[in-house]
């Protein structure tokens, strides 16, 4: 494990820490026999998931898919049309099976730090 962080530590590395760029990851995808890059997802996005997720877990995964694969660029235009998507979201059910869905939806937010990120060091502070 790490040391305890104090506030000379964040000081230090506050132009760091303002400035991280979201993390980014590439999964292969069974289904298509090719490979996608995820991005983190904002802090509204990953939010509005997890909200979701309390009603309708499958639009949760679906909502956090299609915000997050950034390559290919499931927001095209000419890709929606060609799909005849109705709503933006429904190229995510058209192009991913539903455990892939959910896969990529969990890739992302652990890459937000929604998943093992924050780990207990002790059970209890004594004082």
């Amino acid at each position: 494990m790490g040391k305890t962080l104090t506030v000379k530590d964040l000081l230090s590395r506050k132009d760091q820490i303002k400035n991280r760029q979201l993390k980014t990851l590439k999964l292969f995808v069974d289904s298509l026999d090719g490979e996608i890059i995820i991005q983190e997802p904002p802090r509204e996005i990953a939010v509005e998931t997890l909200a979701m997720a309390q009603d309708d877990t499958m639009k949760a995964d679906q909502f956090a898919a299609y915000h997050c694969v950034i390559t290919p660029n499931l927001k095209d235009p000419d890709l929606q049309k060609e799909y005849g998507c109705v709503e933006p979201t429904d190229i995510v059910e058209m192009l991913f099976r539903a455990g892939e869905i959910a896969a990529i939806s969990g890739h992302a937010l652990k890459l937000s730090g929604f998943a093992g990120s924050v780990r207990m060091v002790d059970d209890e502070i004594k004082n």
